[in-house]
């Protein structure tokens, strides 16, 4: 019998058409929930859908949003509520509490989405998580800054990924990042880790893992975020069983146990300390983004978009992964403001590096440059991939020195 799947935002960001045709392939209607129009939704999410509702108010004014789908809903049965954005986990947890939905509480999504409940009860199941304190003023912020002492980081406390984060070595830092947090009602103080970034990624179904990833940041994301002219790389490993990742590893499967998470996908950011410590970043109740599951599909040459729906929707999970390429996803971001004019290396790389790109998907010659500051896919990627790691590391590398945009 077929499964009624209710989704948020199946148009947006940009992965999310290929969830919601990963649904309809597993045999699901699909019913859309967002606040634009139909019309505004990409091909691929408006073929895939069964039907729609426009919620204006969405993420505004949740009792009014429920109601809506409510009342849209009318007798209709809904077997999940699925949500793989960030600012909309909460939102589906209370849906599915309002319609009778299994699948994550509030409750629960709040620990993964709150950074201090997070923490707090990841440090009581034994995971190695930084010192934080959690400040609402300024006065807070410096009461937490003295705490901790430097370096720390202060990044929003419900944020994703490394948006409006600073890493602060003094008190001119912590003043400079007050300054610019001030539209923010809580952050979270935390110790900085001196150290390398990875991701585990998983897909769950009844509180199992049945897929997991591991990925490399380089350079870490705080340092990508600060410095324009860095093209960031992130690394897909094909060796998921080299032992410098196995703290890793263990500690992924330990949050989640220590959090309860049962089906869908999830993203988790931990550091490798240069002595081989493994340190809790965060975790979240969705995909990683910036195209890391294209990563994950290249590596594999698999479909996890469908394999994802097929946990979501039927609890099992059936693909056979072989871990056959390393893969890796270089962002760009132009010289120069305004718009594109010209685009340098591509033909170079194309002769150079053949069929081991992927994707090449750069902003055409005359659109305007995206704010780097706000995308992580900037004014376009590339994605590579190979078997062997050092050369995929100096595949990404040729694309961040010898591929640039111009803009004028």
């Amino acid at each position: 019998m077929s499964k009624t799947v209710l989704m948020l935002t199946p148009g947006f960001p940009g992965e999310m058409p290929f969830f919601a045709r990963g649904l309809s392939v597993q045999g699901a209607t699909v019913l859309g929930v967002a606040n634009g129009s139909f019309n505004d939704l990409p091909e691929m999410a408006r073929k895939h859908l069964s039907g729609y509702l426009q919620v204006p108010d969405l993420f505004t004014d949740t009792p009014s949003a429920i109601a809506q789908i409510q009342q849209w809903l009318s007798a209709r049965t809904i077997d999940r509520v699925c949500c793989l954005w960030e600012p909309g986990i909460e939102l589906a947890a209370l849906i599915r509490e309002a319609l009778g939905v299994p699948g994550q509480s509030y409750e629960q999504a709040l620990r993964f989405r709150n950074k201090d409940l997070m923490k707090q009860a990841l440090a009581a199941g034994g995971v190695r998580v930084p010192r934080h304190e959690v400040a609402t003023s300024a006065v807070e912020v410096w009461a937490g800054a003295e705490k901790i002492g430097y370096p720390l980081i202060i990044k929003p406390i419900s944020g994703a990924g490394s948006m409006d984060t600073f890493r602060c070595d003094d008190k001119d830092d912590v003043a400079n990042a007050i300054a610019q947090l001030g539209h923010i009602a809580e952050v979270d103080i935390e110790e900085f880790i001196d150290g390398e970034e990875y991701t585990f990624d998983t897909i769950c179904a009844g509180g199992e893992t049945k897929y997991f990833h591991i990925a490399y940041y380089r350079p870490r994301p705080l340092i990508a975020r600060t410095n324009e002219w860095i093209s960031p790389q992130t690394l897909s490993y094909r060796d998921v069983d080299d032992p410098k990742l196995a703290g890793g590893r263990a500690m992924g499967e330990q949050v989640l146990r220590t959090l309860g998470y049962d089906t869908g996908f999830t993203h988790m950011e931990w550091y490798r300390k240069a002595d081989g410590e493994a340190v809790f970043g965060e975790v979240a109740a969705r995909p990683p983004g910036a195209r890391t599951v294209d990563l994950m599909n290249f590596a594999s040459d698999v479909d996890l978009f469908s394999g994802w729906a097929e946990a979501e929707v039927h609890g099992t999970f059936s693909l056979q992964i072989e871990r056959k390429y390393n893969a890796a996803c270089i962002t760009k971001r132009a010289n120069g403001k305004g718009r594109i004019i010209r685009i340098e290396g591509l033909e170079l790389l194309r002769q150079r590096l053949g069929d081991a790109i992927c994707t090449v998907d750069l902003l055409p010659i005359g659109a305007p440059r995206r704010d780097w500051k706000s995308t992580l896919l900037s004014d376009g990627y590339v994605t590579v991939r190979h078997a062997d790691w050092p050369t995929l590391m100096h595949m990404a590398d040729m694309v961040g020195t010898h591929l640039q945009l111009f803009a004028a």
